[in-house]
Order: C-alpha cells, then structure tokens, then sequence
C-alpha cells in the first residue's frame, strides 16, 4: 500500500462548477509529501476500510468531530498589507482624498522595517486566522519592507503573492511618498523580482513576485512599459487597479484616450498571470479583452461599495469568459474574511438585479440577469481564485494542495443552528457561508502543514 504523510477523514464541500458544490461526504484524503492530496477514496469504495485501519491509530490520521468540515482555503486576490493599520479608518471619504489624507503617509512610514515588521506580521496571521491561505498583497515602494512581507509569508506558512509597489510619476505622487525616478523604481522592482525567486526555492507553500504598478495615475509611460518588460522577462505575476472609479476611469481615458484595459495590455501588461482588481467600469470590449489575454478580475465587493461608484456587473463579466477570483482589499474594505466579502457578493449582486431607485418602476430599476448565487461566490473565493492564478488550489480534489479550513459549526460562543444529525448537507454548507465568523474555524493548513489552531 502507498504510504502518505497524513490522511484526513471528514465531510468537504468543493466547487465543481461555479454553481455546482460537491459535497464529499465522509471521504479520505490522503496527503503526499508534498502537501498534495494525492487520493480522494469515498466510503464505499474498496480500500477505504484498509486505509482507516493502517492509519487511525497513528499521528497521522486525522478524524473530524461531530458538526466539523473541510473547507477548501481561501485565495484573496487583492489586500494592501500595509493598510491594515487603518483598517475601518476614514471609509466615508472619497477615493482620491482617502488617499491622500490617509492612505499615502500610512504606507510612507514602512521605510522603517521595524514598523514594518509589526504590521506585516499581524496581517498575515489575520488573513490565516480567517481562512485565507494564498493571498495576493500590495506592500509598497519600498524594496526591503516588501521582501519582508514575503519572508513573513514564507515563515508562517501562507502562500503569498507579494507586489513591491511602483509610484514614480512626480505629478501624481506626494512628495514623501514615491519612488525617488523612474530608474530606480525599475532596478528596486528587478531585485525584488530576484530576491523573492531565491526565497521560492526553500519554501514549500510557494512564494511569488509580483509586477505591481499601483495603477495607471500613479506611474509614468516609462515605467509601465518597463515594468511590462520585466514580468515577461521573469515570467512573473502582474497586480493593479482598472477601471476602479469614476475619477480612475476618467483620468485614464483623459491620458490615453482608451480604458484602462486597453492601456495596461499596451504596456505588456495583461497575460496569462495577471489580475486587475475592481474592474467597474469595463465594457464588453474591455471584458472580451481580459478573456483573450487570460487576465482575471479581483472583485472587491465591500470595498466596491465605498470607493468605486458603482456596482460590478460581476455575472455578465463571468459569463463572457472572465476569470474572476475575490478580494479583500484591506482596507479599502473593511473585512479580512473573504467570508464577508462572499456574503456581500451576493447582496451588491442582487442589488444590481433589483435596482436601487424606488422612483422607477420595477422593470426599469435594475439590470436583469445580474445576481449571483452563494454557490458562486464560493467558487469565487475558492477554485476561481485559484483559476486566476493558474495554480493547483482552490478545490478539495486529487493533485490539489491540502489547503484547508476545517469548520466547527458548534463552538460554544458562534454556535450554527443546526439541530439535527440529519440536516440537509447543502443546508450546511449554506449556513456556514452566511453565518460563520473565525472562531468557527479550528484549523487551517496550507499545502499539507498546519498553519493555524484556535483551542
């Protein structure tokens, strides 16, 4: 018989399709050195008896509790790791003055690494304490804070995806927070690049360099073609902001005379490994562009609600091809748990479907066909993110890493109400995507190693 690092024994729910949750009911998953499940067996299949018998009395078996579950990790597709210290702060603000009265002299200060360091640690415990196991984060310009954020990743065991940001534009920048020209944004960017690719190679989870123009207001002509240059040199991951709000939107159009994504994809800057957050305001050309490039949406729903002047139309994105994963953005939104923003997924969806002006009738309100299920959502925050970065996770299936959240529905303090045995599975797995909160989660591992235990 083959020999696995750990076998687990529960009942999981994963996306199968974007509307589609499998429900695997007290499955083995057997874990290979790597951190990949390398087999999935049912109960009525042949060995899963031997298997629990060789297994069950070793440390390596692990059995769920009564009201327990796995749940695939979750991939948050957009966070600014230094804005967790303002997290909650200033959210009625419009986006350019929340900028700049908050958000720009927080992030100057992560030239200091000791700052840096406090922040950085406690967001990454955060994001895991709340099931995030791969997460895609701006830091900031500055090149050793950065790689930081990276090396804390790789010691705590979450995946990350990690941006130095790029702001060299002297017009569109403050003065004490930019890069210091052009050049130098550019050669910082390529050691990151660098560092971060040595770093990879000793962590087991996976860490990754990110090309990370802030967005297009933020960057000079010639840093956006170089910094498009580099991530094809590299091979690496691409992050910004699109067609966020009315005054990113317009700004850009004003530049370029296009959208934003026909501009970014002029600086080399959409491909198979690039993901854009927000997204707005793109049109069936803009949207038709991204499914050709393979570039995903990172949809912000919280945040959305506070700084982009509109709703998503998220299903009509999806449906023209669009890969799209959530995100948090701390703190634009002001929630770590991709919990939240699945749930306000939903409601900004149906909100777009019903419309929001009582003074039109109702088949004038709202734009048809427009909701999302929470079957979606969870896809979202789970295989579509995972799609989004065209890695192995976001599913609980074979050749998939053990990235996992396990769910206790009967913590005394954030008890479900489920009161039968027998309750409806799907039933379940609904009132743990509405209801829970982070004391329902036990445990999270991250490609096979446990990263987080709440006694």
């Amino acid at each position: 018989m083959i020999s696995y690092t750990q076998v687990f024994q529960g009942t999981a729910f994963s996306s199968s399709s974007p509307k589609e949750v499998k429900i695997l009911k007290d499955h083995l998953f057997c874990i290979n050195t790597d951190g990949m499940i390398e087999k999935i067996v049912a109960p009525e299949e042949e060995g899963y008896q031997i298997l629990i018998d060789s297994y069950s009395d070793t440390e390596q078996f692990h059995h769920l509790a009564e009201g327990q579950y796995f749940f695939p990790g979750f991939i948050d597709l957009h966070v600014h790791a230094p804005q967790w210290a303002q997290s909650g702060t200033a959210l009625d603000l419009p986006l350019y003055d929340w900028l700049n009265t908050y958000t720009f002299p927080l992030e100057s200060k992560f030239s200091d690494i000791h700052f840096a360091k406090k922040i950085y640690e406690d967001v990454v415990t955060t994001l895991l304490t709340n099931g995030t196991t791969t997460a895609l984060y701006f830091a900031t310009v500055h090149k050793e804070a950065s790689l930081l954020l990276a090396k804390l990743c790789a010691e705590k065991g979450q995946r990350g995806l990690v941006g130095k940001v790029v702001m060299d534009h002297p017009e569109q920048n403050p003065d004490y927070y930019r890069d210091a020209d052009t050049q130098t944004a550019l050669a910082d960017t390529e050691e990151f690049i660098l560092a971060v690719n040595e770093l990879a190679k000793s962590v087991k989870q996976g860490v990754y360099p990110v090309v990370t123009p802030r967005f297009i207001p933020s960057c000079t002509d010639e840093a956006l073609k170089g910094l498009g240059e580099l991530a094809a040199k590299h091979d690496t991951y691409i992050q910004s902001h699109c067609s966020e709000s009315d005054w990113a939107h317009t700004y850009v159009q004003d530049r370029y005379d296009k959208n934003d994504a026909f501009a970014l994809h002029d600086f080399g800057l959409l491909r198979e490994k690039s993901v854009m957050a927000h997204c707005n305001f793109l049109n069936d050309d803009d949207a038709e562009l991204f499914a050709k490039t393979g570039t995903a949406v990172s949809h912000c729903p919280i945040s959305n609600a506070y700084f982009a002047n509109s709703v998503i139309p998220i299903a009509h994105l999806h449906a023209k091809g669009v890969e799209i994963g959530l995100g948090s953005d701390v703190s634009g939104g002001y929630s770590p748990s991709l919990f939240d923003n699945a749930r306000q997924a939903v409601i900004s969806s149906r909100m777009l479907d019903d419309g929001v002006n009582p003074a039109l009738p109702a088949e004038k309100r709202g734009l048809p066909n427009s909701r999302i299920t929470m079957n979606e959502a969870f896809f979202f925050a789970t295989a579509g993110g995972g799609e989004s970065l065209s890695l192995p996770i976001g599913r609980l299936e074979e050749n998939y890493a053990w990235d996992v959240q396990i769910i206790d529905t009967t913590v005394a303090s954030a008890k479900l109400p489920i009161y039968s045995a027998n309750e409806d599975l799907f039933d379940v797995f609904q009132k743990i995507m509405y209801l829970v909160r982070p004391e329902n989660i036990r445990e999270v591992w991250v490609q096979g190693e446990k990263v987080h235990s709440r006694m």
